[in-house]
């Protein structure tokens, strides 16, 4: 109904709605409307559909908690460090143009940090476990402008911003690995801070659920901007802190309604949007809209009408109020209708330009961020409306190209100076030098006494943790030993591997298996009641299996961390476990199981963000290799995981064949990364076919670790060749050495490729020392020394693309030859897809009789002899194009 039929009787609904506002509070109230809307459901009333607010702040003047320290005091202080980071972008560009840098963002979101660093944030110093905070990348200027004047880094290290090769220098972004002991987490590319700082809060409520570190009231804040909100990371995971009512979390949107290019929804209201996504995911939402310079023009305007232009007007027409100045915001916004005219008669139009945007007001923000801390029950998001390059004026303030902005013109300069307050003269400006007053000074003191009564400084990281005890290898002895007649898949070796961890004394508590829903398909169910799955809920059914062993169990303190179907969630979550030694001084040792195609595939970037923040686990790519997961297809066969793996620099990689090689790896990286604190995570292949599963040979630990070893060697004959293999295709090269031996007379030595890319790392660095110490004796990668001087030409197959195996050509001085499944996955059995793709043993046995052929030891005939004996089709398409 668009017209009020009755707008006597309307009136007296409202002033008796007002009335029990009045006299019983706002709680009465809304107990009253939510009777009504139940009422008008029953009796089968339309109700409007809405989950947004008016486009005004949520908190009203009267319920504002009032900010308790010196406004003008922590203005100057904002000034100081607004200069400093324009100075040091400034300086960066002109010592090297291009160099980059972000001025804007930070312009925009001084104040929303400010507060938080005066009144919020708490620090770890001690024993005290502090905040965590996320902070949006290109407002890194900022943070690293503050610790100047804090002392924490000095004028060098400023002039050094984006120039680290030397060890010394500032980070463009917040990068833990490059700046160890200050950035706690990377927040760059853009999405993976906010999933991150969900998963952290997660993560810290699981820790305190299973009383291994208390939460207290520690919160996770988290920064970042409105254009960002569009990635699907960003807003991916929501539900997820609604549904568990993490309250510990607060989201900070900086909403300056812009981003990279133009406005993030120049024909709509971001904020608006957003409001209405967080509400539906259980969100506590606190919109900052509004400078207090407005609270006046508000409570003046009994029409509704001012309310009412908010609601109208675009987000690129709030960006043109602010480029544009006064007096086009006279006519285009309070133009509209006389009344607001009228409103604003006896403004001047810098007056009205003067009408602050809620995120620039200090009051404003103080109350948000105390509400938020007090929010119990629900996670909180603050969405606050500034302006881009706040501070620039005609330099870039709400310019669609201010972004890019790297340096002002003298004239923009020497005003941004004038605007802030910085007592540099102008003869002193050409140079954009640095100021920082005397470390006696009022602005110093009053700045450092806030951060200290609030636990330190921030940014800041801690690495150190006391070492653990590692299992020795023997604790897995039934995993060295032969299966005998029973045949077991590897990842069903992982899991009694991992079982075995779990029930350490030493540190079974801190192993947290992460599975993405698939725990049943990596024969983990018997996990369930062992551990118990993990809700901050409990279990509040029971489950119909409840009667069974191995039944569904929920539970409060729950081990198995369960994300469901949502890899990026349950990487996330490893990463927040993985980073636990840091961030909760409590490491923990997380094994995230997953289909191995659906993990660096699809969350490469978190993968990347993990070795940033120097992570510690394992990842655990089950089901691998591309004829092994036969019946799945094209979309689940991987084929390359170990390829992408290699591209991230601490992650070590392995493809095991034997139930003996997952015990040694696993016990070596538990030994590594938490024994004797190396800077490194794993990534382990396991399949999912069955096999028998011989003991280990005697001696085979450091061939295993180091990426290979002999597995079988060859008897003496004339005609010999080199077989290698990794997963289960070395059981085609076990059986091809069988057929070559019986039917060709050729012997083979087979050896076990546990890591390729561990193999090649090593020789890389072997070719790097040498190349660099040109007159000492030359050192000879590991592949090389095992090959030794052994003339039988090289095969080396595996499930992976060709590109995986041929990284060791460059150390193998024998003839070498690579058999891979490059190409598309499609649906078949195992020895089907093996022979479409040319690894099995067929294919293994003809291209060592080329090699031999090639070498001169046999006949070519003998070769095309053997392909159609063994059924091989001479013309057969090539798979990588079918």
């Amino acid at each position: 109904m668009s017209q009020d039929l009755d707008p006597i009787e309307t009136q007296e609904w409202l002033e008796a709605f007002d009335s029990i506002c009045r006299a019983q509070g706002s709680d009465r109230a809304s107990y009253i409307l939510s009777q009504l809307q139940a009422r008008a459901t029953n009796t089968g009333v339309g109700l409007p559909q809405s989950i947004t607010t008016p486009y005004c702040n949520t908190i009203p003047v009267n319920k504002e908690k009032v900010m308790p320290g010196d406004l003008f005091m922590e203005r100057r202080v904002r000034s100081l460090i607004r200069w400093n980071a324009l100075a040091m972008v400034m300086r960066a560009n002109k010592q090297s143009d291009g160099i980059g840098g972000h001025i804007a963002s930070f312009s925009s979101a001084a104040t929303l940090y400010d507060i938080g660093f005066n009144y919020f944030f708490r620090g770890s110093e001690g024993e005290n476990l502090g905040d965590l905070v996320f902070f949006q990348g290109h407002s890194a200027p900022g943070m690293y402008a503050r610790s100047f004047l804090e002392g924490r880094l000095s004028e060098d290290q400023l002039d050094s911003f984006r120039r680290e090769v030397d060890g010394k220098g500032l980070s463009s972004y917040p990068h833990p690995w490059l700046m160890p002991d200050y950035w706690q987490f990377p927040t760059v590319s853009m999405g993976l801070g906010p999933i991150q700082a969900i998963y952290q809060a997660h993560v810290m409520r699981y820790l305190s659920a299973r009383g291994l570190v208390a939460r207290g009231d520690r919160k996770v804040w988290a920064f970042l901007g409105d254009g960002e909100c569009d990635e699907p990371e960003s807003l991916g995971a929501i539900s997820l802190a609604g549904r568990e009512e993490l309250e510990n979390l607060v989201f900070v949107i900086n909403c300056n309604l812009q981003r990279l290019d133009g406005p993030v929804r120049g024909n709509g209201k971001i904020m608006q949007e957003l409001e209405g996504v967080f509400r539906g995911a259980g969100w506590n939402v606190i919109k900052v809209v509004w400078g207090r310079h407005w609270d006046q023009l508000l409570e003046k305007d009994k029409s509704g009408l001012l309310i009412k232009r908010m609601n109208e007007v675009c987000d690129g027409e709030l960006q043109n109020y602010k480029y544009n100045g006064g007096a086009y915001t006279r006519e285009h916004f309070f133009g509209k209708y006389p009344e607001l005219l009228e409103l604003v008669k006896d403004m001047t139009d810098d007056q009205i330009m003067a009408l602050n945007r809620g995120g620039h007001d200090p009051y404003k923000v103080y109350a948000a961020y105390a509400e938020a801390s007090e929010s119990k029950g629900k996670p909180t998001v603050i969405l606050a409306q500034t302006v881009k390059g706040y501070g620039l004026g005609d330099a870039g303030e709400a310019a669609n190209d201010t972004h890019s902005v790297k340096k002002l013109d003298m004239d923009s300069l020497r005003k941004f100076r004038d605007r802030f307050g910085i007592p540099i003269p102008d003869d002193q400006l050409e140079t954009v030098p640095y100021y920082k007053p005397a470390e006696d000074s009022p602005e110093l003191a009053y700045m450092k006494s806030r951060r200290e009564s609030l636990g330190g400084p921030l940014p800041a990281r801690k690495a150190d943790f006391e070492a653990m005890a590692t299992p020795p290898l023997s604790a897995f002895s039934k995993q060295l030993e032969s299966s005998g007649e029973r045949e077991i898949s590897t990842t069903m070796a992982f899991v009694r591997v991992l079982s075995s961890l779990v029930k350490d004394k030493n540190i079974g508590s801190r192993v947290v298996p992460i599975v993405p829903d698939e725990a049943r398909t990596f024969g983990m169910e018997g996990m369930f009641r062992q551990l118990g799955i993990y809700t901050s809920a409990g279990q509040k059914y029971v489950p119909h299996d409840h009667q069974q062993i191995m039944y569904y169990k929920e539970d409060k303190k729950g081990v198995i961390l369960e994300e469901g179907i949502n890899e990026a969630g349950a990487m996330s979550a490893w990463l927040a476990l993985a980073t636990s030694y840091s961030t909760n001084s409590c490491p923990m040792i997380p094994f995230y199981i997953f289909y191995s195609m659906f993990g660096f595939q699809r969350i490469g970037d978190l993968a990347w963000a993990s070795g940033d923040s120097q992570a510690r686990g394992f990842l655990i790519g089950a089901t691998a290799g591309r004829t092994t997961l036969n019946g799945e297809g094209l979309q689940h066969q991987d084929g390359h995981s170990l390829i992408l793996a290699n591209t991230i620099p601490n992650c070590k990689s392995y493809d095991a064949t034997f139930s003996y090689e997952v015990a040694v790896i696993v016990q070596d990286g538990v030994k590594r990364m938490f024994e004797a604190q190396e800077n490194c995570f794993y990534y382990l292949t396991t399949m999912n076919e069955n096999y028998t599963q011989p003991a280990m040979p005697e001696g085979a630990e450091e061939g295993i670790v180091k990426g290979m070893y002999k597995f079988a060697e060859a008897d003496k004959g004339d005609k010999k060749v080199t077989l290698m293999g990794a997963g289960t295709i070395l059981n085609e090269v076990i059986a091809a050495a069988e057929i070559l031996k019986d039917q060709f007379d050729v012997e083979s030595d087979i050896w076990s490729l546990t890591s390729i890319n561990e193999l090649v790392r090593e020789g890389q660095a072997v070719d790097r020392w040498n190349l660099l110490h040109p007159t000492k004796k030359a050192k000879t990668a590991y592949i090389t020394e095992q090959l030794g001087d052994c003339k039988a030409p090289v095969i080396a197959s595996t499930d992976y693309m060709k590109a995986y195996s041929e990284q060791m050509r460059a150390y193998i001085e024998q003839p070498f030859y690579v058999l891979g499944t490059d190409g598309f996955g499609r649906s078949d059995s195992r020895a089907a897809l093996r022979h479409f793709f040319e690894v099995d043993r067929n294919f293994v046995v003809i291209s060592a009789l080329k090699a031999l052929a090639d070498q001169g030891t046999i006949k070519a005939a003998v070769v095309e002899k053997a392909i159609k004996t063994l059924g091989i089709d001479p013309e057969k398409p090539n798979p990588l194009y079918l």
